[in-house]
């Protein structure tokens, strides 16, 4: 057990998908926690597990030494901080924010510059490896800001994740988020079209995936994404909207590196073209179910006949 830090009073804005889990594994660790979410519907198991649920953000703010936040991207995480009874108005001097959303480069500067001028201080630290690693504490944790105040934090990272990574100034955070899941949508993709392949060659769905995660092709994406395929869900806890925003942002970063990524712009119109087609809240797989209505072959094991 990660050993806690002195009893802060935690508050915790956004416990949907990802939030939810990491808010209540800092419950069981024995932290204090307040708790808001624009659906407070969300936070009622958290409530059963000891959480306090604020009745807005400038209530959670006011009452918490360290304020986490868990938003799906840029947009969000602007509204919580400067929209009305925002966060970075009502924090208290001393106190910090730490921000896991996915957020943009820019606004990760930008926020950790304000922030530093009220003396609050600020933890850009985005987290990764999907809901199931977020509810068994094993998420990676990619944190930037100040080393005094990654140091004096660790212990809740630790309680969240199980690889924390200090990745150094404000904005890294992002750029090494959006980095690795460039890799995942784009790896995504092109496991559909080899699981299609496989299937149209009458091989065994069950041998394919085998072989892949046996292989030199295999990844964390073929582990983690093969078997929903196979289900047919697509994966529902992450969206093909936060897919779109996430390659916008990662385009972005390029751009404004000064080269463009060849794959990256590629798989973007992939998903938008997924996005355009089955809607925004479908699940981020889709990009293979794509695939698998153009061919008129659908990647169940199920509806596959073996091979003689």
């Amino acid at each position: 057990m990660p050993i806690k830090i002195s009893d802060p009073l935690v508050g915790f804005i956004g416990v949907g998908n990802m939030g939810n889990p990491m808010a209540a594994n800092l419950l069981k660790a024995g932290y204090r926690v307040n708790v808001f979410d624009r659906e407070p519907h969300k936070a009622l198991n958290l409530v059963s597990l000891g959480a306090n649920l604020a009745e807005n953000i400038t209530q959670l703010g006011q009452q918490s030494q360290v304020v986490i936040c868990s938003l799906p991207g840029p947009a969000q995480v602007k509204e919580v901080m400067f929209g009305e009874g925002g966060l970075i108005n009502v924090i208290k001097p001393g106190s910090i924010i730490i921000d896991t959303s996915t957020s943009s480069v820019e606004l990760a500067q930008e926020l950790s510059n304000l922030l530093e001028q009220k003396n609050v201080g600020f933890l850009e630290a985005p987290v990764t490896n999907a809901v199931d690693f977020a509810a068994l504490g094993k998420l990676s944790i990619f944190v930037a800001g100040k080393q005094s105040d990654f140091d004096k934090y660790k212990p809740i990272f630790e309680v969240l994740g199980e690889k924390i990574f200090y990745v150094g100034k404000p904005g890294n955070g992002a750029t090494i988020k959006l980095l690795t899941n460039l890799l995942w949508f784009t790896h995504a993709a092109v496991i559909g079209e080899a699981l299609m392949l496989g299937a149209k060659a009458d091989i065994p769905l069950e041998i394919v995936a085998e072989a892949i995660q046996s292989s030199a092709g295999n990844s964390w994406v073929a582990q983690h994404d093969i078997p929903s395929i196979f289900a047919g869900h697509y994966d529902p806890s992450f969206s093909l909207a936060l897919c779109c925003k996430d390659l916008d942002l990662v385009n972005q970063i390029a751009q404004s590196q000064g080269f463009t990524l060849t794959m990256g712009q590629f798989v973007q119109g992939l998903f938008e073209e997924a996005q355009k087609t089955y809607g925004a809240s479908a699940a981020e797989l889709h990009v293979v179910k794509l695939l698998e209505d153009r061919v008129g072959t659908y990647l169940r094991p199920s509806l596959q006949n073996p091979l003689p």
